[in-house]
């Protein structure tokens, strides 16, 4: 990319007042950044039909944003860094759609940010073994079925960081979206899986410049670019509050899919979730299969056609209320449970698991203990 013109992205992305819109209104002006940086205030002004008294529209105020911008440039290009301007085509164009989308985004890494199909992967810092064993397992199956998919996430603790590394085990390439800028790796323990996300062909994304550091405002922000970048958000444990259910939050708000895993009503790290489904803003899911479904995806993966029926089996009957049961315990349970569970009688509920086993779509596990293949 020309540096000059790098230059003027990155200050246009400083100047105070200017956002997402600004920078649709100078596309809709027929203007470049050329023009923006060189025109008179009142000229300006009245090519953008935005206020005199704009912060952006005073000369000062822009040949100020440029001087700084300078040192953003040097950064940038020692670092080989890549800085995706709102209007450039490499900028990620899910995320574009968003009515505040950063100006700038800031890419260290090789990730095709246009990928045909992106996966944001979100939950708790503290998850349940179970948590982090439902992320593996969906995120591993994702990667046998649809093998491209990008995984992104936010490089926090616990689910995100389970995320990540599923991905960085089966092939996935993943994203981690950074609440600061790209001088630092924060939390600092994972900066060996942020090298290892590079090594791996992923990328580190932010929209802060250099020298910005985290704090509670950024975190929230950046949560909407994990959702706008992303064609489906899942959050795979979550309590009431929390980071996860921002981003649930913003992705619904884009009008894009969410999904959550449920819990029992008990795990306080599920409420998040639970409430999600129960508001019917997210569908239920519990693998990747469930994904798959709820986005009308088709499995590309090798051997599809022996698979395919575990990923989306067409039961009726008994075989289908134990595997509902299944399904919706996210568990593994014995046959006295899913006789409760059902309320089916003890004997037609071994007969189901019997064919359902026979099928391949449930395993029976140590202990006569039941769970979906």
């Amino acid at each position: 990319m020309d540096s000059g013109q790098l230059e003027l992205k990155i200050a246009f992305s400083m100047l105070r007042g200017c956002d997402a819109d600004v920078a649709r209104a100078m596309e809709g002006a027929g203007m470049g950044l050329d023009e923006f940086f060189s025109y008179d205030k009142q000229r300006l002004s009245e090519a953008l039909g935005a206020s005199p008294r704009s912060p952006f529209i005073e000369q000062m105020n822009r040949d100020e944003a440029r001087f700084k911008a300078r040192e953003e440039l040097a950064f940038v290009e020692r670092h080989r860094i890549r800085a995706h301007f709102l209007l450039d085509d490499s900028y990620p164009w899910k995320l574009r759609e968003a009515k505040d989308a950063p100006l700038v985004v800031y890419q260290l890494g090789e990730t095709d940010l246009n990928a045909e199909r992106t996966v944001a992967v979100v939950g708790t810092r503290r998850p349940s073994s179970r948590g982090i064993e439902l992320t593996g397992k969906m995120v591993g199956d994702l990667a046998v079925y649809l093998p491209g998919t990008v995984i992104a996430s936010g490089l926090a603790y616990g689910i995100d960081s389970a995320a990540h590394t599923a991905a960085l085990d089966t092939g996935l390439p993943t994203v981690a979206v950074l609440a600061h800028g790209l001088q630092m790796i924060y939390p600092a323990q994972h900066r060996d899986l942020a090298r290892r996300i590079l090594h791996s062909g992923g990328s580190l994304l932010s929209e802060y410049r250099s020298g910005d550091i985290p704090y509670r405002q950024r975190f929230l922000e950046r949560n909407r670019i994990v959702a706008g970048m992303s064609d489906a958000t899942v959050v795979v444990e979550s309590p009431v509050k929390g980071g996860a259910m921002s981003t649930a939050n913003i992705a619904f708000s884009y009008s894009r899919e969410v999904l959550a895993v449920p819990g029992r009503p008990s795990d306080e790290t599920s409420a998040g979730c639970n409430l999600l489904i129960r508001r019917q803003k997210a569908t239920l899911v519990t693998c990747a299969g469930d994904i798959m479904e709820a986005m009308g995806w088709t499995p590309e993966g090798v051997g599809m056609k022996m698979s395919q029926r575990n990923l989306f089996p067409e039961l009726d009957g008994e075989c289908r209320t134990v595997y509902d049961a299944l399904r919706f315990s996210g568990e593994q349970m014995g046959v006295d449970e899913l006789h409760v569970k059902t309320q089916l009688p003890v004997a037609r509920v071994m007969s189901a698991l019997g064919e359902l086993e026979f099928e391949g779509i449930v395993a029976r596990n140590p202990g006569n203990r039941y769970s979906l293949a």
